[in-house]
């Protein structure tokens, strides 16, 4: 019988890649292509739609090419996206209405400080498990609505819809103006502050609140089920799952009970904890969101801590600074030096994300003497990373009530040995990296055979996990104590830099 492949198309910030896996989870090819970044203005980013749809029509065949399979071998195909990140199109021509706007876009804090003391604002907080920031998509909408000529009179006529990354694509690859499905998942649907967390449908009140027509929002759809058949670039191939990036990490982490935590370092960093079919609200900083759901199954849910700048921090000492001339020699410069040196450096560039929420932060390096070397603040750099994990640890033990027992890693900076020592060493916890490098693409990969009995169920997918890595803590606790005081003074010292600017029109 000729063998059969599950094809994963991970939609993210800086490129689109399409892997193919076999049954054993082991990946079989991949291609990648980089799509371009607009910076029209200082804390404003966009990509091109059109452009990221054209390279998943290249992509994908190639993929197959690669792995020397043809489109009747492809069982299924699931997605996975960087999640905040918007995208308004024609519905009758197809054609994007301006560049998408991403999650790193900070263009709304005027906007979202307004709209976080107006009346009503408390109840779309608890409806939606967010807090008020300008990383969610609700008030990017409410923006563009305000802002584009013409826009909100389109929109009201029916002519304007709206979707995150994995809508755009489903609706093109299932035929765009000739009967394309406009469809969402619960996972990105939990991130525009625009659906009811509990009942996983949109919220009249957040609408009324945002001032959104619903016609313009995509219907809301379990993460894994089939949401019907490609017509473009793979024709007949199901697409069979759908989910937001840092979810699929954890499903492709295999994190099903409850307690089971994964952090995925990029240019940020993003840990999700499992609280099972529960919300679990959070008043210490977290967001509550949704993990994954299963066909007609109840939804699993997560607190979720995202550190907005982990791996970009290296990026900037090699591209800013110049310190280094590549990503990996930040550990080989960290290891000339025994510790910081009394040196902390805070990166709140565009502010801070969990569990502060303070957008007006700014970054600061304290402790500076004489003494301090490039040695010094390169491992400053890397522990950054570490003490900001446990903040967001520490949040996740306080809010769940579950003490985190090991966490699972993914991601670019996980081949830095010294960092994950380090993580180890300030949660006091195993940390574990797996086989398989590329989860997100894994997890959708996992949630599309799924959902076609490629895969049995879960336990299948649990016994393919296979650890390649395991840091265990080292550090003496009195010293761990000391290190985390210093690192939580040095971050009041970023607060209140920023003073609030009105949002500005385009």
């Amino acid at each position: 019988m000729t063998e059969r492949y599950v094809l994963s198309i991970d939609q993210g910030t800086t490129s689109t890649r399409c892997i193919v896996f076999d049954q054993r989870g082991h990946l079989v090819s991949v291609v990648q292509r980089e799509h371009r970044q607009f910076f029209p203005r200082s804390g404003w980013v966009e990509h091109d739609a059109m452009e990221i749809w054209q390279h998943v029509r290249r992509l994908v065949p190639g993929a197959l090419r690669q792995a020397g399979i043809t489109a009747d071998q492809v069982a299924a195909m699931g997605i996975t996206n960087q999640r905040e990140t918007i995208v308004l199109w024609d519905r009758h021509t197809g054609v994007p209405i301006g560049r998408a706007i991403v999650w790193q876009d900070t263009r709304t804090a005027g906007l979202v400080e307004e709209l976080g003391t107006a009346p009503g604002a408390d109840l779309v907080r608890q409806r939606c498990g967010l807090p008020f920031a300008p990383y969610f998509s609700g008030p990017r909408v409410h923006w563009l609505l305000e802002h584009t000529p013409g826009l909100r009179v389109r929109a009201d006529r029916g002519e304007v819809l709206l979707g995150t990354m994995e809508s755009w694509l489903i609706w093109n690859l299932t035929g765009g103006t000739d009967g394309g499905i406009h469809v969402t998942d619960v996972t990105n649907a939990s991130r525009t502050m625009l659906m009811d967390i509990r009942s996983l449908q949109w919220d009249s009140g957040a609408l009324s609140f945002f001032g959104i027509p619903a016609s313009m929002l995509p219907e809301i759809r379990s993460s894994v089920r089939v949401f019907g058949p490609a017509r473009a670039v793979l024709p007949g191939v199901p697409i069979a799952a759908a989910l937001g990036d840092q979810q699929a990490a954890l499903f492709g982490q295999t994190c099903f009970a409850p307690g089971d935590a994964k952090c995925t370092y990029g240019t940020g960093g993003f840990l999700l904890l499992n609280t099972g079919t529960h919300v679990v609200e959070s008043t210490h900083g977290l967001l509550s969101t949704v993990a994954y759901q299963i066909g007609d199954e109840p939804a699993v849910y997560a607190l979720e801590g995202p550190i907005a700048v982990t791996g970009s921090l290296v990026q900037w000492v090699r591209d800013g600074l110049g310190l280094i001339g590549s990503a990996p020699e930040i550990e080989t410069l960290a290891r000339t030096v025994q510790d910081n040196g009394g040196c902390y450096i805070v990166p709140a560039f565009s502010g801070l994300f969990a569990p502060h929420w303070r957008s007006e932060a700014r970054g600061v390096i304290v402790g500076l003497t004489s003494y301090i070397t490039k040695g010094h603040l390169a491992r400053a750099v890397l522990e950054a990373t570490g003490w900001q994990t446990r903040e967001v640890v520490d949040a996740m033990n306080a809010d769940s009530g579950l003490a985190l027992r090991s966490l699972k890693v993914d991601g670019g900076m996980t081949s830095d040995n010294l960092l994950m020592q380090f993580i180890a060493d300030v949660l006091d916890v195993p940390v574990d990296r797996p086989m398989v490098a590329e989860t997100v693409s894994l997890g959708a990969a996992y949630a599309a055979g799924l959902a076609v009995g490629y895969w049995p169920d879960l336990d299948a997918l649990s016994d393919h996990w296979h650890r390649a890595a395991q840091w265990l803590p080292r550090m003496d606790p009195d010293r761990r104590a000391e290190e985390y005081d210093n690192w939580q003074r040095a971050v009041q010292r970023t607060f209140d830099w920023q003073k609030p600017r009105p949002a500005q029109a385009p």
